[in-house]
């Protein structure tokens, strides 16, 4: 297999450790504890060509270096990788919003360097939330997991084998999966077809103005309110967009700002407005802080 070195540079404070001790406890990742700090392996299929590429990061004082195995694209990978990391966006002006709002800067003391881990792309973002609606996120992560050891991708990277989620192409002649509903599965095959239409593709999403976006994103058979802003903030990686269905938001908003219930959705609003431009980041770190349990 082809193998090619990439650097990202950041803009502002980041840690891998923190993206990596993230995914350790994100169920949809099935992410295995890392070996050493500041050190990640990565499998997925690279947006548009759906090649599958493996991925060891590391980081150095200065940047994160990937060193990647498969035929894809090195300059598509390095753009996937950036907004999985949320490293396309510069984060130098962070910090300023904790000195416009201290619960933020507490979040980002406890967290030091932590952006949001995003979704390896907004089509299995999309795939996420078709197959754990109504279901345990247990049960679902592990459907999930077996979905990519028997239909994706198997990829060395130096030793370690992991798998990357099925592309579209696998998933449009998906008749049954063992713990999907046949509406569900008719669901993913609808999602095949529009990731490999271009639907789904994180730059396009994100030109659009939020509401459009959403909006289109609930054509998708199967896709509601929940899912589209799961789509649209950790798969296309929008960074300033605050969700407005997810409910464990609110009670971790309380929590943090030692507020006697969860703040309504206007409230919200107003707290966040001390959060621009990166009102999709401090959502991250108030989910990813525990305060919802």
């Amino acid at each position: 297999m082809q193998s090619a070195q990439i650097q990202l540079r950041p803009q502002g404070p980041y840690s891998l450790s923190e993206s990596a001790r993230f995914l350790e406890g994100f169920a949809p990742a099935a992410h295995e504890r890392a070996q050493e700090e500041g050190h990640l392996h990565l499998a997925f299929c690279v947006d548009g060509d759906w090649a599958p590429v493996g991925v060891c990061l590391r980081e150095t004082a200065s940047a994160v270096t990937a060193e990647t195995w498969g035929a894809a694209d090195p300059k598509a990978v390095g753009a996937q990788l950036a907004r999985i990391l949320s490293l396309d966006m510069d984060g130098s002006q962070f910090t300023a919003v904790a000195e416009r709002d201290p619960v933020v800067g507490r979040l980002q003391q406890r967290h030091p360097g932590l952006r949001p881990v995003c979704f390896f792309s907004p089509y299995e973002a999309a795939a996420w939330a078709l197959i754990s609606h109504r279901v345990r996120i247990v049960q679902a992560a592990n459907v999930k997991e077996r979905m990519a050891r028997e239909l994706g991708h198997a990829v060395d990277i130096h030793g370690h084998e992991r798998f990357a989620f099925p592309g579209p192409a696998r998933l449009r002649d998906l008749e049954s999966f063992r713990g999907l509903t046949a509406r569900k599965v008719d669901n993913l095959r609808a999602l095949a077809d529009a990731a490999e239409a271009g639907v789904l593709d994180a730059a396009r999403l994100r030109s659009l103005q939020a509401d459009e976006a959403l909006s289109q994103l609930k054509e998708l058979p199967g896709i509601g309110d929940f899912s589209a802003e799961l789509i649209l903030v950790r798969g296309a990686g929008e960074p300033d967009l605050l969700p407005s269905k997810e409910p464990r938001l609110a009670r971790a908003a309380a929590l943090a700002y030692g507020l006697d219930s969860p703040p309504s959705q206007a409230e919200l609003e107003e707290l966040a407005t001390a959060w621009a431009p990166y009102r999709s980041w401090v959502s991250f770190l108030l989910r990813a802080g525990g305060e919802a349990g």
